[in-house]
């Protein structure tokens, strides 16, 4: 039963990565919205946050990295919300195949496609001064470190997917989310250089814990506090999100 599950998750995660062959656009949100994004940081605000825009990007890209990736993963809710909304999962649940496969082979697709949008974003980075200054197993666990906490953050994405009735109200409720606990941290600037109220904010926010751990491995600095704090928000996530999400995909299928 398990190998079954396991092989229906795989092919129904193939099956919504080949739709990027048909509909190139699928990949806008983790090729050119990051671009966009590491370009217009580092030479709108480098020069005038640091006295360049490749010392910027050394403290700024593992943050633009995060970022991105809590963006993406609305992707998560709003392709399982569309798949549901149009009638894809009645299809699905018709065949003989193990009853969470759609919901996890979507959510193993996207962390691949999370996957490549890490490495661009930190290839195109490289191209544009960024130095890894460590060795190749603390890129791993960065990647790996990076991909995990995707993977738990995805499923409160999951969870509003299920409660709502359009693809579109996940943007929104995603993006009044994610927009001040993104801009509100570490990622940018140093939270030292925030208002006391603000900086006690950013210091305890997840995302800024999880830019420090990337720049930890990637650039070297403090690796220990800040790994270990993002796997327990990452657990956290994935202990509280999951087992609401699958409750009510129980019910909304």
């Amino acid at each position: 039963m398990t190998t079954m599950a396991l092989r229906n998750t795989a092919t129904l995660a193939w099956r919504t990565l080949v739709q990027i062959k048909h509909n190139p656009f699928e990949l806008f949100d983790f090729s050119v919205q990051p671009i966009m994004f590491l370009l217009l940081f580092t030479y709108v605000f480098g020069g005038a946050i640091a006295d360049t825009p490749g010392e910027y990007l050394t403290y700024a890209l593992p943050g633009i990295i995060v970022q991105n990736l809590l963006f993406a993963t609305l992707n998560t809710g709003v392709g399982l919300n569309t798949d549901i909304s149009k009638g894809v999962f009645d299809r699905l649940r018709s065949l003989p195949i193990a009853r969470f496969s759609p919901l996890a082979g979507r959510i193993v697709a996207d962390v691949i496609k999370q996957a490549w949008a890490v490495a661009l974003l930190l290839v195109l980075g490289m191209v544009l001064g960024f130095r890894i200054e460590t060795g190749p197993v603390q890129v791993l666990a960065a990647f790996a470190l990076l991909l995990g906490f995707a993977f738990a953050a995805s499923w409160m994405s999951v969870l509003v997917a299920m409660l709502v009735s359009a693809p579109e109200k996940v943007q929104i409720f995603g993006f009044v989310l994610l927009f001040p606990i993104t801009f509100a941290s570490g990622v940018f600037v140093d939270p030292d250089t925030m208002p006391g109220w603000l900086r006690s904010f950013a210091e305890v926010n997840p995302t800024s814990i999880l830019a420090d751990a990337a720049r930890g491995l990637l650039s070297g600095g403090p690796v220990a506090g800040p790994v270990t704090q993002s796997l327990l928000w990452a657990a956290g996530f994935l202990v509280v999100f999951a087992p609401l999400s699958v409750r009510a995909f129980r019910r909304r299928i």
